[in-house]
């Protein structure tokens, strides 16, 4: 099953037809609509972007047998559902990991050079307009970047960095073994460390309880005043009243987000009256080359199921 066509344009569509497996009877359908509830009856795989997928989601579908998101998020499946359906979930496996670790690079830029600034004078007739001061642009190179999750994006933002003369640290739960640290060249350090010592601080983690709010105004007290912060994961992994404060007070000097916490965002929210910040729609994940990769992972873990093999790419709280 997957996203009821008139919500995936036809080029995408026809991507997932031509890698489409032989053997398998495809329905589409649109997760919480009748034809949806009345496929999944009989269906044995979902295949698809991540939906509300609770108890009834589970209920609905008994011979289910795995659940494979096209999307590296899965903060809208519930897990605990799952677990008691005993239904595996599997995520992308990454294959979005270059497009947003691009898009965090570019968020870094864009906010150190005063992009969206200085586009908007120049558009407006305003050349190098306003203090000297407000116009302030910095360099990458010697800065040190601090990554919260160094899963499949973290480690590529950590390469790509590398390539900018950054100094790479990062905090995660699952440190790495030091010959892997020393390939990647990413030093592991606390969290509270991280946050006092990074000068742009990037985050790559799943939402989760433990994630919810993890940058808040304590965290962004502890960070430097010149510190920016990036994130391309989700918008509740961040406290936006908080960030808000922190920005409009200069306690930490900009932020690039990609996500909100309520998306799309309401019209005059708070963030979009700051200077200092650069927005995107969401956006870093789907680029035209990932697509592929995305339904040929996505068919690869359905037949290894079938087959009676273990699904891969399966999220942490499965393991």
């Amino acid at each position: 099953m997957r996203p009821r066509d008139a919500e995936m344009p036809q080029e995408r569509r026809q991507i997932a037809w031509r890698l489409m497996p032989q053997g398998f009877e495809v329905v589409v359908a649109e997760p919480g609509t009748p034809q949806f509830y009345e496929a999944a009856a009989t269906a044995e795989f979902y295949l698809g972007l991540a939906r509300q997928m609770g108890g009834e989601f589970f209920r609905s579908a008994p011979k289910l047998r795995l659940v494979q998101l096209i999307s590296a998020g899965y903060d809208h499946v519930d897990v605990e559902s799952a677990r008691k359906a005993k239904v595996p979930v599997a995520n992308d496996g990454g294959a979005n990991a270059i497009a947003v670790a691009e898009h965090t690079i570019m968020l870094m830029l864009a906010v150190q050079k005063r992009l969206v600034r200085f586009h908007n004078d120049v558009v407006a007739g305003k050349w190098r307009a306003g203090h000297p001061a407000e116009s302030l642009i910095y360099e990458l190179a010697g800065k040190t970047l601090g990554i919260v999750g160094l899963g499949n994006i973290g480690k590529k933002v950590a390469r790509r960095a590398a390539a900018f003369d950054m100094a790479v640290q990062y905090y995660d739960i699952a440190r790495l073994t030091e010959d892997q640290e020393d390939a990647l060249g990413a030093r592991f350090v606390l969290f509270a460390e991280l946050l006092r010592s990074s000068d742009v601080l990037s985050l790559h983690v799943p939402l989760t309880d433990a994630t919810r709010r993890m940058l808040g105004a304590r965290e962004l007290g502890m960070m430097k005043r010149s510190a920016i912060v990036s994130n391309t994961c989700r918008g509740p992994v961040i406290d936006e009243d908080a960030l808000h404060r922190a920005l409009a007070q200069g306690q930490i000097a900009g932020a690039g987000l990609d996500v909100f916490v309520e998306e799309p965002p309401k019209p005059n929210h708070p963030l979009f009256a700051l200077r200092n910040v650069t927005l995107t729609p969401h956006s870093a994940g789907p680029t035209w080359e990932n697509w592929t990769a995305r339904f040929r992972i996505g068919f690869d873990n359905i037949q290894r199921v079938a087959a009676g093999d273990k699904p891969r790419w399966v999220i942490p709280e499965f393991t």
